[in-house]
């Protein structure tokens, strides 16, 4: 398939070059931000850069907006693409109606719309992730294109699922607990230890069985240990006075430490 890729940052950065690898032909790149755009089209076959929103002799029959979640109206304010191409957005949130709703206001052709998102945690700059065990979670204005977008999925993913707008909210969200929040507390943890003179090292084992167990359990919550399960509530407290200096902190550790101490203590 012809494709063509409109924002060149971290998902761009993974899945143009898993889209070539699986047969299909990346015509050109788009971003504001210039640099990026000749970055990533470095690392492809023979893409070129595109100067502006006007795709309107575009070769390509895909057009993926791989941008921020709150600039996805203002590119198609200004997009122009070739009659009966499909554009599809890769955002966790926002709706499949709400990209055909913007479509139909400023688009002067008819546009065909679709969502592929990659559930996945991606950095521009590292090292290209395999798709295959990336789970691709699709959803169409009609038949056609949600067949072409599973075709596509497939060709790069062994994980393919149709899901609605709603389901994939849930998703976003469970992926921001799961994920993003996750590791903004090792990030948390990795401060306390090194801000005292500790080897964040020394927590690592333990990061990696938490995780492990976590994963293999049939729900995480059958595997939960720590002060707040049990209900110790004298070293909830020597903690709390430890983080008597930074109150934001404090405010978290108590706030996830309630939450525990509600599912578990009756």
């Amino acid at each position: 398939m012809e494709i063509s890729f409109i924002g060149a940052g971290n998902l761009a950065w993974h899945l143009a070059p898993a889209l070539e690898n699986a047969g299909h032909h990346i015509n050109e790149v788009y971003s504001r931000q210039l640099q990026h755009t000749r970055q990533l089209v470095s690392y492809l076959y023979d893409a070129r850069t595109h100067s502006d929103l006007n795709f309107a002799d575009s070769p390509s029959q895909l057009f993926i907006l791989a941008v921020p979640d709150d600039a996805i109206e203002a590119v198609c304010a200004r997009l122009v693409l070739p009659e009966n191409s499909i554009l599809v957005h890769t955002s966790g949130s926002q709706s499949l109606r709400a990209l055909q709703n913007w479509v139909t206001v400023y688009s002067d052709v008819p546009v065909q719309t679709g969502v592929f998102y990659a559930l996945q945690t991606f950095s521009k700059g590292q090292s290209f992730m395999d798709f295959n065990e990336i789970p691709l979670c699709l959803e169409a204005s009609d038949k056609e294109t949600e067949d072409l977008l599973v075709k596509l999925g497939q060709d790069v993913s062994d994980i393919v699922y149709l899901i609605t707008s709603a389901e994939r909210r849930t998703l976003h969200l469970a992926a921001v607990f799961a994920c993003n929040f996750t590791n903004h507390l090792l990030a948390i943890a990795h401060d306390l230890t090194t801000d005292n003179g500790l080897e964040f090292d020394l927590l690592q084992p333990i990061i990696r069985e938490t995780i492990r167990k976590g994963l293999a359990a049939s729900d995480p919550a059958d595997v939960q240990t720590g002060p707040a399960r049990r209900g110790d509530l004298t070293t909830i407290e020597s903690h709390l006075a430890q983080l008597e200096q930074q109150p934001r902190l404090a405010e978290i550790y108590q706030i996830i430490s309630e939450n525990i101490q509600q599912r578990y203590i009756k």
